[in-house]
């Protein structure tokens, strides 16, 4: 193993090592918090703010609920919310009672829910209504026997919040109608449960806290198992790297990404719980306009985000406007950060945006750049503490500094394996612990290490994952189909966009009704951007399609 010369280029006070027994769950770090900043506020939604008391009652009262429905420890809850106060009650209340949180993407089709839901036996779900029609649509095949339905405004009060549900119920119609019988109101499941019943179970390194599922090459979504070890690993890993810039009690955190993804989930909502932070949550950051509203009513210290994030504020004229004087801290992963997009970050606010580069796999953080870092590197940065990296080539040995290879991790952080997959888990990790990422990547002599290319055929739509083969398999379903290769074009936004192309068995297919039947089965970021019709597609001579070859006649942003 090559010399730790990256622990040289940390930032002072770093250390090399972290204490992983200062906490024995990530509910450990919520009560200490939940105790130490009771008055304070945890996270604010639409002008809305909940305490950490607040926050710490009402996850008894869901906890509570869950139990005495009959749910036992170890059972999976799934949450199907967009960024809402609902979403850290409903995780907390979940955790607390010894369950396991299944994270799902709400904008899920019902192909996609169906297969997460049966993957994960999942006994409970908590949805928002304006997509419980997706999972009444699939429930009957599935093995729910707990719905929790919530609205937008259900923890807003009297008048914002009933003025909100009425509004995307009646008059923007954003709520198709649904039939679940026996699904209960969120709200009546807070008052239905008792703070004081929760059965608060012993919780260790080794239980499992979250399925959270990522993308896989065969087309089918694999759930990580990610333990309370990982978790609490990864907070106390990316606290040690900012606490130097960090005012305990006193943080306000800007949540644009989604808290399901687990980006959000670990660098927002838990590092800043464990800060006594003030956590902002953007309901529909695609408003950018209404986001810059929310960003103007407060005196923020820290945002994450993604690449097409940060370069959409940049290019909404009122975002100049904003006083970036408390901003101390702008941390960006889930996709490469541009340098001309990081440039302008630090000319618009005065504040750098430091790169990070983690996976779902590694709960997520691996590698960040230091956070006294004054300009842009093109790196993802340093290991940070107790984690290795190294750079492997295709007979498993480790290159040399400079060299090209494939990105290896290992640390407290790595997922226990992939949820009832052992082949796929041995694929991916070694017995000594070492995490295969399927990125390649080179180091310097300072350790500091940069992703040159991707080993998988991995499309990466706006940070989240797209796999060509699951786009395949849904466009070969067409009848009028002959043959499919799907890959990713760049683009200035979003940073790749998926391109499909077509051999017809039919001619009279066309590039609208192919993408028609691709929404009803994929998340709008998976549906292809570009269809383009071709007389065959470029193959090896035992007929499998050559990507590379697919990617250099085909690459261009353009449809038939």
């Amino acid at each position: 193993m090559t010399e730790k010369t990256w622990l040289n280029e940390y930032s002072k006070g770093v250390p090399a090592e972290i204490d992983m027994s200062e906490f024995d769950s990530v509910v450990d770090i919520l009560e200490q918090s939940c105790e130490q900043y009771a008055d304070q506020t945890a996270f604010v939604n639409f002008g809305r703010e909940l305490s950490y008391a607040e926050l710490d009652k009402q996850s008894r009262a869901f906890g509570a609920r869950l139990q005495a429905l009959g749910l036992k420890r170890g059972d999976r809850v799934a949450i199907m919310l967009p960024n809402l106060l609902q979403y850290p009650i409903a995780l907390f209340g979940i955790l607390r009672a010894g369950m396991v949180v299944v994270n799902t993407n709400p904008l899920y089709t019902a192909r996609e829910l169906k297969h997460q839901l049966n993957d994960s036996g999942a006994k409970a779900i908590l949805v928002l209504e304006n997509f419980a029609h997706t999972l009444a649509s699939v429930i009957d095949d599935c093995p729910i026997e707990h719905v929790f339905v919530t609205g937008v405004g259900d923890l807003l009060g009297f008048p914002k919040g009933t003025f909100i549900n009425f509004a995307l119920r009646y008059i923007k119609k954003e709520v198709p109608a649904y039939d679940l019988p026996g699904a209960v109101r969120f709200n009546d499941a807070l008052k239905a449960g008792d703070p004081g019943k929760l059965e608060r179970p012993k919780l260790g390194h080794d239980d499992l806290a979250f399925l959270q599922y990522t993308g896989g090459t065969t087309g089918v979504s694999k759930g990580a198992m990610l333990t309370h070890g990982n978790i609490v690993a990864n907070v106390q890993q990316s606290s040690a790297w900012m606490n130097q810039l960090i005012e305990y009690g006193r943080e306000i955190i800007v949540t644009a990404l989604p808290l399901y993804h687990i980006f959000a989930l670990t660098a927002n909502c838990l590092v800043f719980i464990k800060f006594g932070g003030r956590n902002l949550l953007i309901t529909n950051p695609r408003d950018m306009n209404g986001f810059i509203k929310e960003l103007g009513k407060e005196k923020f210290t820290a945002i994450t985000g993604v690449n097409t994030l940060f370069n959409g504020l940049l290019n909404t004229p009122s975002f100049e406007n904003l006083d970036f004087s408390p901003l101390r801290l702008t941390l960006g992963g889930g996709m490469a950060v541009q340098r001309a997009v990081a440039e302008r970050w630090k000319a618009a606010t005065g504040v750098p945006l430091i790169e990070a580069y983690g996976l779902t796999e590694t709960s997520p953080a691996a590698c960040i750049n230091p956070m006294d870092l004054e300009d842009y590197n093109g790196a993802i940065g340093l290991p940070i503490p107790s984690t290795e990296c190294k750079v492997i080539d295709a007979e498993g040995n480790e290159v040399s500094t400079g060299e090209p290879g494939e990105l290896c991790i290992r640390g407290p952080q790595v997922m226990k394996g992939y949820w009832n997959r052992p082949e796929e888990t041995a694929k991916v990790l070694d017995g000594e612990g070492w995490l295969k990422t399927g990125d390649m990547a080179c180091r310097d002599e300072k350790g500091y290490f940069f992703i040159v290319d991707r080993k998988k055929d991995m499309i990466l739509v706006s940070g989240f994952n797209v796999y060509p083969n699951e786009i395949e398999d849904v466009i070969a379903g067409h009848p009028k189909v002959l043959e499919v290769g799907a890959i990713g074009v760049e683009d200035e936004k979003s940073g790749e966009l998926v391109k499909a192309v077509v051999v017809r068995k039919d001619d009279s297919l066309t590039v609208e009704e192919l993408r028609e039947h691709c929404k009803k089965e994929l998340t709008g970021y998976k549906v292809p951007r570009y269809i383009e019709f071709v007389d065959e597609l470029p193959k090896t001579n035992v007929g499998k399609i050559l990507r590379r070859e697919l990617r250099d006649q085909y690459g261009e942003p353009r449809s038939s």
